[in-house]
């Protein structure tokens, strides 16, 4: 049977404007750093005929999709099982497919992990707790909820999810595996609402929202690998090439916004130092001072698009 698409592609005209080729007919290379189910690839493959797609993606179901929905590209896409700061951290990876011309990170978790991968990403579901995007390795979330001590589950939450009621919360998770183990989403989830303020429990969000986001980040790692690889991404970058990066929370676009704005200035001096010293060069420019958003139309269609933000750089 077919596979459903699930995601929408968010900011699609946008993402293609900014690294698309000047002509349709221009040769080009891109990396989508995170595949998905192929949905900006496949627009980039269908509006440029010569353009050439690595993708790369660490899960293989969601692989599978992808390769399904690409396959009538033929030998102009190149599907690789990786995380992408993997790929870019291996010479004998990077050095295989060659200097592309732009690059796309699309930070945002897929609606198939949410609808389809029964690994407990949804508080809405009554799933196993993993949350693992590649469930064939690492932590999963019903680990860190019930051995992780109390302070460091609430400073998980805290820092990556910056719930405010971190504490209550950590306490009741922990007063809980006490008696029995958390093992289910909906599990998880009640406890929660349990342990918020009343007010909190019946807001504009679920009160889970932030606490399933922390623990997502924390399996996955993902604040880390965004940082460990822009870096290497503009160095492989070929000049003039374009990278952009769509971010769905604070914690990440923070990280795009200051590396991006680094690689701008060049200099890596202390404000405090009277003058610069290191000799640093800017190696990107800024294509604009604020990020894209999603239009009302979009998301109307997609309400996911609403909390999304698009950064864009250019290699000097």
């Amino acid at each position: 049977m077919e596979n459903k698409v699930l995601h929408y592609s968010v900011m699609p005209q946008e993402v293609m404007e900014l690294l698309g080729p000047a002509a349709e007919s221009d040769s080009s290379l891109l990396i989508d750093c995170t595949l998905g189910e192929g949905g900006h690839s496949e627009l980039f493959l269908q509006h440029f005929p010569n353009i050439q797609l690595v993708g790369l993606d660490r899960d293989n179901e969601i692989i599978k999709r992808a390769k399904e929905r690409l396959a009538s590209f033929g030998n102009r896409v190149t599907i690789l099982n990786t995380w992408f700061d993997d790929f870019f951290s291996k010479p004998e990876m990077y050095e295989s497919v060659g200097s592309p011309t732009c690059i796309l990170f699309d930070l945002g978790i897929s609606i198939f992990h949410y609808e389809a991968s029964g690994r407990g990403f949804s508080f809405n579901k009554d799933e196993p707790l993993d949350m693992r995007l590649n469930n064939e390795e690492g932590i999963t979330a019903e680990f860190v909820v019930n051995t992780y001590g109390k302070d460091q589950l609430a400073d998980v939450i805290y820092q990556y999810g910056e719930e405010r009621y971190s504490r209550r919360i950590s306490v009741a998770i922990c007063k809980r595996r006490g008696t029995k183990a958390v093992k289910t989403s909906a599990d998880l989830a009640d406890i929660i609402k349990g342990a918020v303020p009343r007010d909190y429990r019946y807001g504009r969000i679920h009160p889970a929202t932030r606490t399933f986001q922390a623990l997502r980040i924390e399996v996955n790692g993902e604040l880390d690998r965004i940082e460990q690889t822009l870096d290497r991404a503009i160095d492989l970058l070929q000049p003039g090439g374009r990278i952009a990066v769509i971010s769905f929370h604070s914690l990440e676009d923070r990280r795009v916004k200051q590396a991006f704005k680094r690689l701008a200035k060049g200099c890596v001096c202390p404000p405090e130092a009277p003058r610069c010293v290191c000799d640093g060069v800017p190696t990107v420019k800024l294509l604009h001072k604020k990020p894209f958003r999603a239009t009302d139309g979009e998301i109307k269609i997609n309400p996911a698009s609403r909390s999304a933000k698009l950064r864009c750089v250019e290699k000097l």
